[in-house]
């Protein structure tokens, strides 16, 4: 009689179910391990190790100059001069230091 007023039981449950799981995928595009928060924190992990990639290669440039200064090809009596008083702490007559 009045049965079509009222909405079926399983009509109602079938959208419960399709809203519950539109709400899951919905939370795991944004939060979840692929999401955007996700990718926003890779892209900004990943600036930062391009910022300490660029470190490393200056720093590696200036050892690799400073190894090629002191090599038997190239000698640069100044860093040589320098480098040994650094080790063994030595200084000339005619210096002064100050500590």
């Amino acid at each position: 009689m009045n049965r079509s007023s009222k909405p079926a039981f399983g009509t109602l449950l079938f959208f419960a179910i399709a809203f519950a799981l539109s709400l899951y995928f919905a939370f795991a595009a944004i939060q979840g391990n692929y999401g955007l928060f996700r990718r926003a924190e890779i892209v900004a992990e990943a600036q930062d190790l391009r910022v300490q990639l660029a470190q490393v290669q200056i720093d590696v440039a200036r050892m690799e100059n400073l190894t090629h200064r002191l090599s038997d090809e190239y000698l640069d009596l100044d860093l040589l001069d320098e480098q040994t008083r650094k080790v063994l702490g030595m200084i000339r007559a005619d210096e002064i230091v100050i500590r």
